[in-house]
Parts: C-alpha cells; sequence; structure tokens
C-alpha cells in the first residue's frame, strides 16, 4: 500500500509540473537602457501632448482634448509658438507626422485624420480610418498607425489602405496601450499610455528589441495629474539627436540613449 501511495504521489507531482510547465510564462529576455540628458527647451504646461515631430529646426506638436486640441509649430529655444490652428471643438486631436510636406493629425474617436500644408497650415484634406488614432510616424514610404491595442497598422499614404499589421510583443506578451509613435534608425519607438518607458519595436516582426527607461526624468511628485504622463517622441534625423517630453509638461528634454 506505501508503495501505491507514493507512485500516486509521484504522478501527481508529474501532472502537476506538466501543467505548470505549460502555464508557465518567462520573462522575456529584453535589454533596458538608460538615459542623459543633453539639454532643456520649455514646453507650453498648457499642452495636452499627444504628438511631437521634429523637422527643419522646429517642434510640431498635436495637442488633445476636446475644445482644446491644437497642431503647433514651435520654435525650441524659446518655446514660442509660431503657428497655431485649433481643431473643431468635436475632435480630440491625437498623434501626428510630417510625410513630403504634409502633417497627418489623428483624431481619438471621430475616425477621421487632418491633411495639412506643412509650412501654411491649410487644410487639404481629412481621410478615414476604422477604430480610434493614437500614435502616428512614417518610415519615409507609409504612415504607421497606432490604436490603443497591441497592432500596428502600416497606411498607404495616398489611398490609406491597411498594407500590413505587426503585433507587438515582447517575449509571449502583447504590448497594449501604445500611444505616441517615431520612427528612429529602422525603428518604431513607442510610448505606452500610463507608463514612463519608450519600447523599441521592430517594424518588421513587431518584437519589442529594447526598452528605454524614463521613469525619473520628471517625477510624478511633479504633476498636476495621473493623466500628465510621458507621451511625446521626436527625432532631429539631421542631427542625430532624439527629444521626448509629456502632457502637461514644463519641457521638452533631449537625451541621450545609455546602453546598459
Amino acid at each position: 500500500m506505501g508503495r501505491l501511495i507514493a507512485a500516486f504521489i509521484l504522478c501527481g507531482i508529474g501532472i502537476a509540473a506538466l501543467t505548470a510547465g505549460n502555464s508557465f510564462r518567462p520573462p522575456a529576455r529584453v535589454a533596458v537602457a538608460r538615459y542623459r540628458v543633453v539639454a532643456e527647451y520649455p514646453h507650453d504646461a498648457t499642452s495636452f501632448t499627444q504628438g511631437l515631430v521634429f523637422v527643419d529646426d522646429r517642434f510640431y506638436e498635436g495637442t488633445g482634448k476636446k475644445g482644446e486640441s491644437s497642431l503647433r509649430r514651435v520654435e525650441p529655444k524659446s518655446g514660442k509658438i509660431e503657428k497655431l490652428v485649433q481643431l473643431d471643438a468635436d475632435y480630440f486631436g491625437e498623434g501626428i507626422t510630417i510625410l513630403d510636406g504634409n502633417i497627418y493629425q489623428l483624431t481619438w474617436q471621430n475616425g477621421i485624420g487632418i491633411i495639412y500644408h506643412q509650412k501654411t497650415f491649410a487644410t487639404i484634406s481629412t481621410f478615414r480610418y476604422t477604430g480610434e488614432g493614437w500614435g502616428l510616424t512614417n518610415n519615409g514610404n507609409q504612415l504607421i498607425l497606432s490604436d490603443g491595442t497591441p497592432t500596428l497598422r502600416f497606411l498607404d499614404p495616398k489611398t490609406f489602405e491597411v498594407t500590413k499589421r505587426i503585433v507587438v510583443k515582447s517575449g509571449r506578451e502583447s504590448i497594449k496601450k501604445l500611444n505616441e509613435l517615431e520612427y528612429v534608425k529602422g525603428e518604431i519607438l513607442a510610448n505606452i499610455w500610463y507608463q514612463d518607458r519608450i519600447a523599441r519595436i521592430s517594424p518588421e516582426t513587431g518584437d519589442v528589441l529594447g526598452w528605454i527607461d524614463l521613469t525619473s526624468l520628471y517625477p510624478a511628485s511633479s504633476r498636476k495629474s495621473n493623466d500628465d504622463v510621458l507621451n511625446g517622441i521626436a527625432y532631429d534625423e539631421a542631427n542625430d539627436r532624439l527629444f521626448v517630453t509629456g502632457k502637461h509638461w514644463p519641457k521638452v528634454f533631449e537625451i541621450e540613449v545609455v546602453k546598459m
């Protein structure tokens, strides 16, 4: 009887181990980089930042909230707003990108994007997409759109048809709440809503190649609201400079990524 009981125990241990093995999700072995602040620039602390771009020595910024949403061009050193257009009061502005002299801006839940002339801010046309609009960038040929899910969509900038989809994942974990996007050196950088870190994403596979930890850049104790999170990534391709900011943050930070 003792041997029979022992056999049952061993069998039970084996089944439990097998079950645990099938449900176990090992942590992704992904590098986490830190940063060094290179410079600081003034930023309108009333701006609910949804999108940030650096082109021709100027910041272009899209802001959100109904009745407050805008598109603006800003002189970096002074923080002076050189040009601004308000969105319709029914629109909640979201991410922006600039491609071939046009500015593309998303709206959150209206399913409508707006195309502006980069220099004049004159509205050229609008376009439609399904689902929500969160972040927007481009790879030189296609628009890349986030909608709060783990899926990024690649759009033809002329027809706005979806040409490709990737699911962003770190190991076995799908990464949700992908927000503001920026295409940098063949990678997609993405803010994660309510997290002070940036994901480095492969545009081919959707795999997270690494993280940039920005938790100490602008302490939570200095923020007026839980919504005042890291959100805004811009890249100066000509001078290889990376800028980040957040919603209602008083500064834009130029940072250098320090690999661990």
